[in-house]
């Protein structure tokens, strides 16, 4: 099993002064314990039934860019894209850069974006959610076009490309692996078999969670085989990611839990195991992953 991080949030001590040389050390850390992939959110204001919505955020793409110029081997994405939040024509060009400079560890990490509170304070966009899925899916397609450098001009309901040109393309092959995050199973994971390269689903912030939750991820999981035979997808081809949290504490969760907790989510087909936590600023929590959890589930 491969282990990411996710970067959730930037309230650390030192004020903002101090969000530059944390979230450094946080990446190289990370990379030296042997994370696999590292990820922030795309919002603008932190998720209100998490913190306080003006807790600080950065931008997805510029932080991610930054983490990319001081980091060599670790994937690097968004988990995930609001699509409504650029163009598609736009977030492409923004993907394939982040590809060719980190040479080849992007992922686009997309979904139909919900945020509702944060589009209407920087007034962007926020159609209904049945627009928003319709964009979602335009997007999709209009990606797999631009990364096969098909000039054909776009005529969709939503979008209109004149010349989608993207040179230079993806230092990826094919293209940046496409991780479609949720769990709907009549459009989400339709999609997914249809267009991405993995999907995202939830797991949870603890052994109980995660034992809790392995029905309704083996559920999910078998929806979308049912929607690749349906589509003539090979399902293995899918990589089957999961988003949880793992704060180590002393008293708390223990390193020996999260391994535990890798172990099944395995058991039930998960391959990527993507992991934030609230006392990442600490940066022994990263050690721990590096020493204690990571090389034990390395053969899941």
């Amino acid at each position: 099993m491969k282990i990411g991080l996710q970067i959730f949030r930037f309230d650390w001590s030192g004020g903002q002064e101090n969000i530059a040389p944390t979230l450094r050390t946080i990446a190289r850390t990370a990379e030296e314990a042997g994370f696999y992939s590292v990820w922030v959110m795309d919002h603008f204001f932190q998720m209100e039934m998490m913190l306080p919505a003006e807790q600080p955020m950065l931008e997805g793409y510029t932080a991610m860019t930054y983490i990319a110029a001081l980091t060599e081997c670790m994937k690097l994405g968004i988990l995930v894209t609001g699509n409504i939040y650029r163009h598609p024509g736009h977030l492409i060009k923004v993907v394939t850069t982040l590809d060719v400079l980190s040479g080849g560890r992007a992922y686009l990490g997309i979904g139909a974006g919900w945020y509702e509170r944060e589009s209407l304070g920087l007034g962007l966009p926020f159609p209904s959610m049945k627009e928003r899925f319709e964009r979602l899916e335009e997007t999709l397609q209009i990606a797999h076009q631009m990364w096969k450098d098909d000039l054909t001009p776009i005529n969709g309901q939503h979008y209109q490309l004149a010349e989608p040109m993207n040179h230079p393309q993806p230092v990826s092959r094919p293209h940046p692996p496409i991780v479609i995050g949720g769990g709907g199973e009549k459009k989400t994971l339709r999609m997914v078999a249809q267009y991405g390269d993995a999907c995202n689903l939830f797991s949870g912030g603890s052994l109980k969670d995660v034992q809790a939750a392995k029905e309704q991820i083996r559920h999910k999981l078998d929806v979308l085989r049912e929607h690749c035979q349906t589509l003539g997808r090979n399902y293995d081809e899918i990589e089957r990611t999961a988003l949880g949290s793992a704060t180590l504490t002393a008293g708390g969760l223990s390193a020996a839990e999260v391994v535990d907790m890798c172990g099944e989510l395995a058991e039930v087909g998960i391959q990527h195991a993507i992991f934030n936590m609230n006392n990442i600023q600490e940066i022994i929590p990263l050690e721990i992953f590096g020493r204690d959890i990571i090389p034990a589930v390395a053969a899941l």
